[in-house]
């Protein structure tokens, strides 16, 4: 694979002049305008499909971003819950001593 997209990187004008070439004499003249709209048909297809995945991706971790903050907020709440609970059961047992000392 890597040897593959070494050639590709390393092609000039003249490879590629061989190549179309190449592609003239086994598909014909009157065969490059499908073969071309057929590339296209499955360029536009790679694209939609490569879209349809990274927006499925963003919208999951999106998704967990959302999860995550929603959990922070409840973890938030409740720990406020708790204090106010100390604070008040604090302040009934400062009232309770001091009723006691009365």
């Amino acid at each position: 694979m890597n040897s593959l997209l070494a050639f590709i990187t390393d092609m000039n004008g003249g490879t590629l002049l061989l190549i179309a070439l190449v592609v003239v004499l086994l598909f014909g003249g009157s065969k490059l305008p499908e073969l071309a709209r057929g590339l296209g048909k499955a360029r536009r297809e790679f694209k939609r499909a490569s879209d349809e995945v990274e927006d499925e991706v963003r919208n999951a971790i999106e998704e967990d971003e959302r999860k995550s903050t929603r959990k922070k907020l409840v973890e938030e709440e409740e720990r406020a819950r708790i204090r106010a609970k100390i604070e008040e059961e604090e302040r009934a047992k400062i009232a309770a001593d001091r009723s006691k000392d009365n």
